[in-house]
């Protein structure tokens, strides 16, 4: 089946200005006091909602073309990168605005609530990722090694599913289902479309 060229046709570049909207509206919602009664909250747990949406995205581009032909393999660097800026902005408001910088309080959290040990633990996994998304790193690692470092993406993504569901604790769907897309992305990895299977044989 012939890949349709309908994929491919956005420059990767659009990704970019198009995946921060949504950071765009949450902030100006913030600033104008209309996220509710509790903004920083829904700022900072909103923010972190798009990051693993786009780090669920990266990890699906492999499985849309080898069992869908959807080809998104131009995007992928870029929805990584979105992924890891929305990371970052999740990040900032937790340690500028929740805990204002007090690294003290940061630190007793870090050790005492799992939930927030297992996220700074993908964001460190995350970090180098998104340091060696560029022709430059792929040249100095080699092709091998670039790739094996770029599995850290599997673990980094399913320890921010994770990190969100055990963030609320009242436990509602939509964590558990980003929990078991990921789960469920991470095992069809390990099937071989037919065709490659009878290959093989």
């Amino acid at each position: 089946m012939a890949q349709s060229k309908l994929w491919t046709a956005a420059p990767e570049w659009a990704v970019y200005p198009l995946g921060l909207l949504p950071a765009v509206d949450l902030f100006v919602r913030a600033f104008s006091n209309s996220l509710g009664a509790d903004p920083l909250r829904v700022l900072e747990n909103g923010l972190g909602e798009w990051a693993l949406r786009f780090l669920i995205l990266g990890l699906a581009v492999t499985p849309l073309l080898r069992f869908g032909r959807i080809n998104l393999v131009k995007y992928r660097r870029a929805f990584g990168l979105v992924a890891f800026i929305y990371v970052v902005l999740h990040l900032s408001v937790y340690l500028a605005l929740d805990k204002q910088f007090f690294w003290g309080e940061i630190g007793k959290d870090i050790i005492k609530r799992p939930y927030i040990t297992i996220g700074m633990a993908a964001f460190l996994m995350l970090v180098p990722l998104a340091v060696t998304s560029n022709r430059f790193s792929i040249r100095k690692l080699g092709s091998l090694g670039w790739r094996k470092l770029h599995r850290l993406v599997y673990p980094a993504v399913l320890a921010g599913a994770v990190h969100y569901l055990l963030l609320v604790k009242a436990w509602p769907p939509e964590p558990i289902i980003y929990l078991a897309i990921v789960v469920a992305l991470l095992a069809v990895r390990r099937i071989r479309p037919a065709r490659r299977a009878r290959q093989a044989a």
